[in-house]
Formats: C-alpha cells, structure tokens, sequence
C-alpha cells in the first residue's frame, strides 16, 4: 500500500454478519400457539343493494403460518435448525400448516394433531381495484370453543421436553390458545430440561406470569397494558417501564419495539440503548413483525451474541420484513444484504 493511499473501510456490521453466518449451526426449540392466516383478496365490483357494503370478486387466497408458526417459519428461513411444538387441528388450515412446515424441511413430530378440533386460523380479507393496493377491509378468526385436556398438555410437554434438551435456546410464543403458557414452562423447569440455555418470550396477554425467562420482546401497547400505564411520547416513562419489567421478571435483557420509533434495549446494570427503525417508516405491513423480531432475536442469542447485537439484528429483520405484504418472513440472504449495504 502507498504512503497516500486509504486502507479500506471495514463494514460496520461484520460482526452482525458472523452472527448470520454461524445459524446453521444453531438449534432453537419453539413452544408456539400455531395459527393460520388466511389472507382472501377481492376485485372491487360495486356497492351491494342489499347493504351498504361492497361487493367483491374473488381473485386469490393464501394461507400461510401465524402468530407462533411464523416465528417457526422466520427462523427455518434465517437458517436456523427449528424444532416447534404446538397444536393443530384435523382440518384444513392444520394440513396446509403442516404441508408449509414440511415444505420449509421442519420437523413435525412435535407438532399434536386433534381430532374435532379447530386450528386457530384469522382471515383477512382485503379488496382493491385492479393493478392497485389492496387494503384489508374485515378481519375473521376462528378460534376452538374448548381449553386443552390433560392429556393433550402432558403430550404438550413430552414434546417440549425432547426438543428442549437437543436445542440451544427455546422461543415461547404465548398468543393465549393454550400451547404454550406458564405452567408449561414451569414444568419443563422442573424436569430440567433447559440447562441454563436463553429462554425468549412473546407473551400477548400474561407476560409478567412468566418466570425464569432470559429476555422478552413485548410492543409498547403490551408494556403499556402489563404495567396499566400509558407511556405516549414520554421517554423517561418509558425507561422507567422497562426496568420495571426487567426487575419483576428478573430478566437479563428486554427489548421494547415500538414500531416507526425503532426499539429499546435493556439490560440489567447498564443504561437503555435506542434503536432507531432500519430503512423508512412508511411501512407496507406490520402483520407478524413481531414473529420476525423475536425469531431474530432468538436465533442471535443462540449464536452467542449479546442482548444488544441480538436486538440490532432483529432491528434489521423487523425493518425488512414490513415491506412485504401480508404475513412474512426475512431470508438470511435477505439480513446478509441488508448488512452488507448499510453503512449507518
């Protein structure tokens, strides 16, 4: 090299990169409350007679994993060995779950089938003129009538137990169906069958009923109705909601997303980090964002990277991923990209 001549720059990221690179060799353990969504797109016809209500023509349908099942599914594309264990039901959206997991090469032992029972499925359906943005105009869910038997829990945690053991972290991905909830996990505690490894959660509605958990991804809404606080534009509200979180669950680490303000990373002993949101804010779609986050997230503390680095490259994961209509995933090709181009 010349006396003048520059050394090249390092890419800022090359530590998030390594990150990436080392999934394949990672194995995470998935407690998920399985959903379907189903996603039925219309051709705005005209206005109904009968009500006033548009009338659509059918064009496409989809169905594709949710709520828990697109955690499962992010980390699958990410890379990352997925072992899931939840519920389906003996019905079509549970087969066409299923055929997507077997598609994607995830293993299916530890997923239960019942008879006589509804998968959780929400359908969307969105309308729109030809050649146009379609905009959800109704959304539907269908949900089983029943709790699980005792059977069906011991079954539950038989699975949990095996994939627990052969994994480097477990994801709880708790929507409220009965998949996953804190006795499950409290029983997988008392088998031993976590051995120390990180134990992430999405808790939709009991987040401060779990115990034991090494990190959390909540929204600010799911803060805000934990705590049954508001925090609005105030950061010192904020910060002070999440320690308060960080010291009830006696968690390592929390991470807040707070969707077009970025997110924030705590840590036991050391000041909030910000996050500002990676690429713009006029986001396309936010459905199952959160799934994306915390499979990220998860996958990077199964890596061995710290709390900070593990939130930076969900940051990315979750900016990537609302671009995408509809429910999506991040490919570790797509994060690669992402970091090899950001120069921030």
């Amino acid at each position: 090299m010349t006396k003048n001549a520059k050394a090249p720059k390092s890419n800022p990221n090359q530590r998030l990169l390594k990150i990436v690179e080392s999934f394949p060799r990672v194995s995470v353990a998935v407690l998920a409350d399985l959903v379907a969504d189903e996603f039925i797109y219309g051709e705005i016809a005209r206005v109904s007679r009968e009500a006033p209500v548009l009338i659509l023509k059918h064009r496409e349908r989809t169905v594709v994993p949710g709520a828990g099942a697109n955690a499962i599914y992010n980390l699958a594309d990410l890379g990352v060995n997925v072992l899931p264990v939840g519920i389906v039901g003996d019905d079509e959206p549970g087969r066409l779950l299923l055929k997507a997991f077997r598609q994607k090469h995830i293993p299916i032992s530890g997923i239960i089938k019942i008879k006589g029972r509804s998968t959780v499925t929400k359908t969307r359906i969105l309308a729109g003129q030809t050649h146009s943005s379609r905009q959800q105009v109704v959304r539907i869910d269908r949900e089983p009538e029943n709790g699980l038997d005792p059977h069906t829990t011991r079954e539950l945690v038989l699975a949990a137990n095996q994939y627990a053991r052969a994994a480097d972290a477990l994801l709880v991905s708790d929507y409220g169906y009965g998949a996953a909830t804190p006795d499950i996990l409290n029983t997988l505690r008392r088998k031993n069958s976590l051995n120390g490894m990180a134990v992430t959660l999405d808790s939709r509605y009991r987040m401060l009923e779990y115990t034991g958990i090494t990190a959390a991804t909540p929204n600010e809404p799911e803060v805000e109705e934990a705590l049954k606080i508001k925090i609005g534009a105030d950061t010192d509200r904020l910060y002070a909601a999440g320690k308060s979180i960080l010291q009830k669950m006696k968690m390592d680490s929390l991470l807040i997303t707070r969707g077009r303000h970025g997110m924030v990373s705590f840590g036991r002993g050391t000041a909030p980090v910000e996050i500002p949101i990676h690429g713009t804010d006029d986001v396309a779609d936010v459905t199952g964002a959160g799934d994306t986050v915390i499979a990220t997230f998860t996958a990077a503390l199964a890596a061995g990277a710290d709390a900070e680095d593990a939130a930076r490259l969900a940051n990315y994961a979750g900016g990537i991923v609302v671009m995408k209509r509809g429910t999506a995933t991040v490919s570790a090709e797509e994060l690669r990209n992402c970091l090899m181009t950001d120069k921030n």
